[in-house]
């Protein structure tokens, strides 16, 4: 930076500080305002990107001490104030400065974002990353590389077989690309699947962006997760529950597999069929046959009077008794 740019520049005005500005409230006002006028939040916009660079380059000035310092010293000798670089009146700009700027005649000084100090710390804070000012590679043009391409969020629905035995489907990106996408056996309804590459390009030749695709899982009608499980409700008859049976269940895209039900097995209780349910790198689940003892709605005469029959001959005991009396306790 020209020496000259210094009387020409009110840092302190551009950041919106006054002078006697501690560093803490510098440093959280130049943050509010990177945010807010930072090229990734705002790609495309000249005007902001413009401000972006003012505002960077009085922090950059004001955050170091002795640059400050000097800062201030030239300020105070006169806004505004016009001088030639030597050789012309009683001496040059650059000979009355020369030996803060490390050397007179030539004077010029500058600034620079140096990598790794306190500077590309703050950046890197607020934008994901150390040494730039990119949302992944670390830079934005001019500042240290190029920028990496924008994330795009994506939904899709499947069918409940494609996430449990997992797929390769095609889907269609907003501007007509195909792309194919791996369902991973076992997902779940609501995960994100992370597209690596898929997402905007670099406006500047750097890596593309990622498409995040969330997955819903159409309900089945018959089966429903339960972490690796596969749980599927099994009626029986009263019947079959009291006396016991061999009984047929179905499988997930599979031959039906036979069950035993016990005498006396009441409702609710959960028959196992080892490796039956989901499997995938983390392992292999169970089929979990719910049984639910089907009550008939219509009764024939001659069933109705062998029910009645079977009501006198059972014993008397009341299935509630040991309800109600732990209510009680």
């Amino acid at each position: 930076m020209a020496s000259q740019d210094w009387f020409d520049k009110d840092f302190y005005a551009t950041l919106g500080v006054s002078k006697d500005v501690s560093e803490a409230d510098l440093k959280k006002t130049y943050r509010k305002l990177a945010r807010q006028y930072h090229p990734d939040s705002n790609p495309g916009d000249a005007a902001a990107e413009a401000r972006f660079k003012e505002i960077s380059e009085a922090y950059a000035v004001l955050s170091d001490p002795e640059q400050r310092k000097e800062y201030d010293q030239i300020r105070a000798m006169g806004s505004g104030a016009r001088f030639t670089a030597g050789g012309q009146g009683a001496g040059g700009f650059e000979d009355v400065f020369g030996g803060m700027f490390g050397g007179g005649g030539g004077g010029r000084t500058s600034y620079s974002y140096q990598q790794g100090g306190d500077y590309d710390d703050l950046l890197g804070g607020l934008f994901g990353g150390r040494g730039g000012f990119g949302t992944s590679t670390g830079g934005f043009r001019g500042y240290g590389g190029p920028q990496r391409g924008r994330d795009v969020t994506a939904r899709t629905t499947i069918d409940f077989v494609t996430a449990v035995k997992g797929d390769t489907i095609k889907l269609q990106t907003s501007d007509g690309k195909p792309i194919t996408v791996k369902i991973p056996a076992g997902v779940s309804d609501g995960q994100k699947i992370k597209l690596r590459g898929k997402g905007e390009p670099s406006p500047d030749g750097g890596e593309s962006g990622d498409i995040v695709l969330t997955v819903s899982v159409r309900k089945h009608p018959v089966f429903e997760r339960d972490g690796l499980n596969l749980r599927v409700t099994v009626p029986v008859t009263f019947v079959e529950a009291t006396l016991g049976a061999t009984i047929e269940v179905p499988t997930l895209g599979g031959a039906p597999v036979k069950l035993k039900v016990a005498p006396g097995t009441p409702s609710g209780r959960v028959l196992r069929v080892k490796g039956r349910g989901v499997e995938t790198s983390k392992g292999k689940g169970d089929l979990l046959a719910v049984v639910q003892v089907a009550v008939p709605s219509h009764l024939s005469p001659a069933a109705r009077e062998a029910l009645e029959a079977f009501r006198e001959a059972e014993p008397n005991e009341n299935p509630r008794a040991d309800l109600l009396a732990k209510a009680h306790e």
